[in-house]
Formats: structure tokens, sequence, C-alpha cells
């Protein structure tokens, strides 16, 4: 069949099992990626298994390729687990494929096996440059090693005195406040209440020089120093429009790290902050975009050239892999003592901005009418929600379903499982016989999966990075009620059947608005608040806010979480100035019976297998042809 595998008479055992992993390699890069082999000697070949997708450094895969021969180019399409090599001659490339097919890369994490094969020609689609946000300024080499040594010399872990300075020991970081401390359970400052020790003295010489640029007009009253170990990350936020000044800046000490920036319409913006780097934010990405960290290991980055700035993520031409370490940012602000009058209203909590973080809204949000308000709506009243209550939904999430585990249960061993929206990864442990893997749109949810020993990645569930057909089996359980709108309701069904293999099976959970079937109430109406007028608050085409335990009125609305972990935890002591636990709302839209059905039935190449109602929720089992 290949030109360099003909005549196996005389081969050793050993090179006929290469030779034998060789073609399996090439079928799947054909069935999955429609990538051609070709069984003629050519220039280029196709490394499987030497891509970034599974853990591969470029500079990996240099030192092993151009063992053989010298290599003229190498591309590493982001997030796959192939290359392409070309070499500057067929001959250099037919000793390369020789000499390299079945050997083993020792990468940092794992002993892989490289397997080659020629293709005709290497084509990509090369990434637009993406500018970064309006607003955004990053300065590389602000600071000298020598500044850098003593700023973290400064910061004094092992001082517990939080009346001078407030130090908390978070679940993904560790942080110390100087100046004002930023409260978690409210996500603002008490001005009236200055910590007893200012901004450090070593500071002082970088502010000065802050000014002096011209990138700050003002000297910052309030530091927050957050400590990431490797893994580790930050949610994506929006710093509170009302507790500080519109320029904050962060200055990124030891360990690069990739910070997301993510417009409010769906755009992602990731950008590399090298150690000693300056960022700046102002405008529209300090007010609009929110900025978070994916707690992971391993970051995606331009290969370090003498011609590009290090923090450039723009194209996918010279990407590698670069492993966190121990990072420390100090983040300068400057406290705000009037309303913020900034031109982004729909974040800005000064001009009314409905807020997921307030007890009851003042002004709810209205039903998106487009795409840009359906991301808005869930970013604030889903994303940001599950990753602020993380800790204590998991808490009150540790019973598995009896129904899914049966479904899970009857699964041939070694079948491959993706939980799309798997929170705290309950059920990736049901079935050990299984190969499973989770993602979920919350980082905090992720890093509670990963602490648990779990393969779980962020992941938004309308774009799951994985391979079409590559799965067995899938479960989505409670996570498409979370869409705001049919259009994006069906994309996550669709994006469910895609991973999907043929004559694999999808289980979708969603929530009921008939939480009474069959003469029977579901177990939330079992816990029913006693009062005979309870009604859900809403009016036009405002969103409702739901009364807990109590029948539904209205499709779409917010369901009010009381997050009890918020005091009672001792990481946060501070209560809210009422003495209540804080309430955070999630969106909701609760499915009529028959309408998971329906929608289900939109999809091409899918049909219902069995449909049924389970404790207040809807069900169906999907299966592609």
């Amino acid at each position: 069949m290949y030109s360099e595998c003909r005549g196996t008479l005389g081969r050793s055992k050993e090179e006929k099992k290469v030779i034998r992993k060789q073609i399996k390699a090439s079928h799947t890069l054909l069935k999955h990626e429609g990538i051609s082999t070709t069984p003629h000697p050519t220039e280029s070949v196709v490394v499987a298994n030497g891509g970034l997708g599974n853990g591969v450094s470029r500079e990996e895969l240099l030192s092993v390729l151009t063992e053989a021969e010298e290599v003229e180019s190498l591309f590493m399409p982001p997030h796959k687990p192939y290359a392409f090599v070309t070499y500057r001659s067929v001959e250099s490339a037919r000793r390369a494929l020789t000499q390299l097919n079945g050997q083993k890369l020792q990468s940092e994490e794992n002993s892989i096996t490289l397997y080659l094969s020629y293709v005709n020609s290497v084509t990509f689609e090369e990434e637009k440059s993406v500018p970064l946000p309006e607003g955004l300024v990053l300065v590389e080499e602000f600071v000298s090693p020598d500044e850098e040594a003593v700023l973290l010399a400064a910061i004094d872990w092992l001082s517990s005195n939080e009346d001078v300075t407030a130090q908390k020991s978070l679940k993904h970081r560790r942080v110390k406040h100087y100046g004002f401390e930023f409260r978690y359970d409210n996500n603002n400052v008490d001005k009236d209440k200055p910590l007893r020790a200012g901004l450090p003295d070593e500071c002082l010489p970088v502010l000065e020089r802050c000014v002096k640029s011209g990138l700050i007009s003002i000297m910052p009253d309030q530091l927050t120093v957050n400590q990431y170990e490797s893994g580790q990350g930050i949610p994506p936020h929006v710093d509170t429009h009302s507790a500080f000044e519109e320029t904050i800046i962060s200055l990124s000490l030891g360990a690069k790290t990739v910070m997301e920036f993510r417009h409010p319409d769906g755009r992602l913006v990731p950008v590399v902050l090298p150690g000693r780097s300056l960022l700046v934010m102002r405008g529209e990405s300090r007010y609009l975009w929110t900025h978070g960290i994916t707690p992971r290991k391993f970051d995606m980055v331009p290969a370090c050239s003498p011609h590009s700035p290090a923090s450039d993520l723009g194209t996918n031409r010279n990407l590698t892999l670069s492993k966190r370490g121990t990072r420390t940012s100090f983040t300068f602000r400057k406290i705000r003592h009037e309303p913020c009058c900034c031109a982004f209203p729909s974040t800005c909590d000064s001009q009314g901005a409905a807020s997921a973080f307030s007890p009851s809204p003042s002004s709810p949000p209205s039903l998106p009418c487009c795409h840009a308000d359906a991301t808005r709506l869930e970013e604030e009243y889903v994303h940001r929600v599950y990753n602020a209550i993380a800790s204590h939904f998991s808490s009150t999430r540790h019973s598995p379903w009896p129904s899914v585990c049966h479904f899970l249960s009857l699964l041939p061993a070694g079948s491959v499982l993706a939980d799309v929206g798997c929170g705290n990864g309950k059920y990736l442990g049901v079935n050990p016989e299984l190969i499973t893997v989770g993602c979920d749109r919350s980082n905090a949810l992720v890093q509670i999966c990963v602490e648990r020993g779990f393969q779980a990645f962020v992941s938004d569930a309308l774009s799951v990075p994985l391979r079409t057909a590559s799965c067995d089996a899938c479960i989505s359980i409670a996570v498409i009620h979370h869409f705001s709108t049919p259009e994006r309701r069906l994309a996550a069904v669709r994006e469910l059947t895609r991973i999907l293999r043929p004559k694999g099976q999808a289980l979708i959970y969603v929530w009921a608005f008939e939480q009474e079937y069959n003469k029977q109430r579901s177990k939330y109406l079992k816990e029913q608040i006693k009062d005979e007028h309870l009604e859900d608050k809403w009016t036009n085409s405002k969103l409702s806010v739901h009364t807990n335990r109590t029948a539904f009125n209205t499709q779409d609305l917010l369901v009010p979480c009381h997050d009890t972990t918020k005091t009672s935890n001792t990481i946060l002591k501070a209560k809210p100035e009422n003495g209540q636990v804080p309430v955070f709302h999630r969106y909701y839209h609760v499915f009529q019976q028959g309408e998971l059905e329906q929608l289900c039935g939109q999809v091409a190449g899918v049909r219902v297998c069995r449909s049924y109602h389970d404790q207040g929720n809807w069900c169906v089992i999907l299966e592609k042809d």
C-alpha cells in the first residue's frame, strides 16, 4: 500500500508493527482531519502524534526531526495532534521517514511514538492577526530583573496581620491586598476602611515611572497581589466599575502566562504576558471586555524569535507550548469616590446595569433579541455565576442521578465518553471502564474536576475542541437550558452530535416546565415554600425572577441561588453588610413537554431513541445515523 512499507518479507516483528500503526495513523488522519497521505516520497511529511494538541512542543519535535536531516519548515496547527515538516529535498525526507518512523519522543509530560507519512503539499489556513482590545497596552520588560527580585521580596506571605494587609488563600491562588481590601463577597471595596499599611515602598519607583511615561495620570492607592502556581488561574471578570477609576495596571513577575480577553459578542483575544511586563487596561478593555486566566499547566504561545514580540499571538504560524511556573501579579488601582459615568452602561453597576450578584435585580434583563444580547446575558447570568458559586454548587451536586448512571453502565468497556458541561465531574468516574473526558465553561468547576483526578478542560458547549466523530457517547446534563435563544440551544445539540461517531448515543437532560408530571411532584416542588400567592415577578419583556420551590409561570427566568459558602468559608470572613447570605441569579429556559424532542428533530442525521421525564427534567437519548 505504501512504497516505504512494501515487501514485509524479511522485516522484524517490531518493524511490521510500526508499519501497521503507520497505516492506521494515515487512515485516522484521513477520516477525522481530511488529510490525504501518499505512498510516493515527497519533500513534505505529516507527523502523527507530534502535535501541540497532545503535549509536544515545537522545540521537542524539532530536536527529533533535525537528528535525521535539516528541516526546511515546520508547521504545528493549534490544538491538533499532528504536525507538518518539509525537508530540503525528497531524498532528505525519505531518509528522515526511514529513520524516524516509530521513534519514541519523550515530551515534558509523557512518552509518545511518532508515525510519519508523505503528503503532496502542506496547506493551512493562517489565522488573521487579531488586534488587541481597544485601550489595552502591553509593555514588555517594564522592570529589570533586579527590580523584579526586590518587588517579590517585598511581599511577606508569612504575615497574617489582616489589619495591616488583607491576605487570602483562595482555592485557585493566594492573594494579598494593600491600601484597601477587595472583598470577594460583594465584588467591591469598603472605601471607608483603608488598611493600615499603604502600598509597599518598593513599588513607588515603578509607579513614578508609570506616571512619568504617561501610562497613568494619578498614583494608585490600592494594590492586589495574586500568586499563581502552575495549573491555577482566575475566572473571567470585569473589575467593578464603581470600585475603581478607569486605568488599571498589572505587572507580571516570574513565569509567563496567557490572559484571555472576551468581548460580550463572543470575540476572544489571547494575550501572552511575559515575565516583567506591564499590562495597561483603560477604556473598552477595562470596562467592557472580561479578562481571565484559564487554569492549565501549559500555554500555547509563539516560539521565541528575535524579530517578533513574545506577546504576539496574532497568527498560528510558529506556535509552541510553554510550561507554566509560579507567576505573581501586582495589580494597581485607584479607588473611585464618585459614581462611574463611563460609555459602557451595559456593564456599569453605577449606571444600573443588572447584576447576577444582587439579591433582586432592580432592572432585570430583557429577553435577548440578537446574538450579542444572548452572549451578554449568558456571560452575566450563567458563566460569571457558576464561577462565583463553584464551591457551593459542587458541594450540593455530589450524588449522580440514577437514570444517568444507568445509561453510562450500558456503554461497552473502552468506550470514549464526553461529558459536555461536566460541572464538578460527578459523572466522569461513574463507570471506570470508560475513557472519559469532561469540559465546562466554568474555570472554577474544571479546576475541581482536575483536583479530583479527572481529565477536563474549559470549553464552550457551542464549540467543543474534540474531533468530529471521536466519541462513542456523550452526555449533556442540565446544560442546554442555560442557552437563551432557540438558535443557540439548537447549535448546542448539533455540537453534541458532531463529536459522536456513527451509532453513537447522546443523553440530554434539561429542566422541565412541568414540575408535576403523572400526578407526581418533582423533588424540587416537594420542598415547596408554603405561600398561597407566590408568583414569578416580571413585567413586559423583562425576565422574571422566580420564587424557588414553586411551579414555573414562564419559560425564561432568573432563578435565585443562595451561596452559603460565602459566609461559612473561613477564607471569606466578611459577611455582607446586612448579614444575609449572598444571592446569585442564574438564567434558565425551562422546556415544555415535547419541546426537546422537537429541537432534536431539527438536527439532520440523528434520531430520538427514547424520551422521558425524570424528576422535573425532560430527557432524550439520541443516536447518530
